[in-house]
């Protein structure tokens, strides 16, 4: 059997299922998959292929038909849009060389339209396991957007496909805004937690472990005082990397109890006195934190040795009536 003949095949039977909703709307998702295989044996029937009723349950894509597949889409919305497998396709099927997506949209008017998989699929959805999103009749596609075709891209593996996805949703950040996830693997190690932590409510340890972190990575602290949301990639760090809210983040480097932890001397530049305190931490931050991080807020790689003198030549170039490395990590 040939695409084009596939294709046609495919023509036939959106047509019938188009004209069968439209005198009786499909049920449910499970009752369109199954009418989708009853009427797609007729058909194939002649080429002495067999439908699966009873794949794997994770199987994608949901039908089988020699080297074609079809993943079946069903929505009671007045939408052509929906949520798909998950970019791993770990459960995808070997044999499987073209798939296309069969729509069932019972919402507004029933019909039932199919297209090529890799030109319906628009988007990638990031929850706990990254999902494409697909739309009928989309104006482009997301392999288009990410310059890879679906072929080569379903072939990666799972590092090399969580490249295109970082690099896709990283295009698409506005300003102030940061990826909740940073690994280029399925097992997402750093995602935002369940359960989010007042910083206040921290022990005091952590308390100067997370401030040290946070310091490191976004060197714009030491800007003046007039500088407006200075303070937010801190606070965005804190609770996108380890679920912890600290309402008023500027608090965490200009307070008194914070300025004065080791000094209870009163005056002096309070930003300076917060970090003289935490210079051993920010130091094992330097040592320990993965490099990921260090490129997606510095926007460079930085070995771990020489991340502490880059922080100084950064913050250098930001302060305002101070230079840094006239009083921190004097050793560096």
């Amino acid at each position: 059997m040939t695409t084009k003949d596939f294709e046609e095949i495919l023509d036939k039977l959106t047509h019938q299922l188009t004209k069968e909703a439209k005198v009786s709307v499909f049920p449910s998702s499970k009752a369109f998959e199954n009418r989708v295989r009853d009427v797609l044996q007729t058909f194939v029937k002649k080429h002495k292929i067999v439908v699966d009723y009873e794949p794997h349950p994770y199987a994608f894509p949901d039908i089988a038909v020699g080297e074609f597949g079809i993943e079946v889409k069903f929505t009671e919305k007045d939408t052509w849009r929906s949520v798909a497998n998950s970019v791993f396709e770990t459960f995808k099927k070997k044999e499987v060389q073209h798939i296309y997506v069969v729509f069932g949209k019972m919402g507004g008017e029933p019909q039932v339209k199919w297209q090529a998989y890799q030109d319906c699929v628009i988007h990638v959805r990031t929850s706990h396991v990254p999902r494409f999103e697909l739309e009928i009749d989309a104006k482009s596609s997301l392999f288009k957007l990410m310059d890879v075709s679906y072929e080569k891209f379903s072939a990666l593996p799972v590092e090399k496909k969580m490249r295109y996805i970082r690099q896709y949703a990283k295009s698409r950040l506005k300003a102030g805004e940061r990826l909740w996830w940073l690994e280029e693997k399925p097992e997402q190690e750093h995602t935002l937690p369940i359960q989010v932590r007042l910083y206040m409510d921290l022990p005091q340890t952590e308390k100067r472990k997370l401030r040290a972190e946070a310091s490191l990575l976004c060197p714009g602290i030491v800007a003046g005082s007039r500088v407006k949301n200075k303070y937010n990639d801190v606070a965005m760090y804190l609770l996108t990397y380890h679920g912890v809210l600290a309402s008023q983040a500027r608090d965490l480097f200009s307070a008194g109890s914070v300025a004065m932890a080791s000094d209870s001397t009163r005056g002096g530049l309070y930003l300076q006195c917060a970090l003289e305190d935490i210079q051993k931490e920010m130091i094992s931050a330097a040592l320990t934190m993965e490099d990921a991080l260090f490129v997606e807020y510095w926007k460079e790689s930085v070995a771990p040795e020489k991340r502490i003198k880059r922080w100084l030549e950064m913050a250098d170039k930001i302060a305002v009536d101070w230079k840094p490395s006239k009083v921190l990590f004097l050793d560096y």
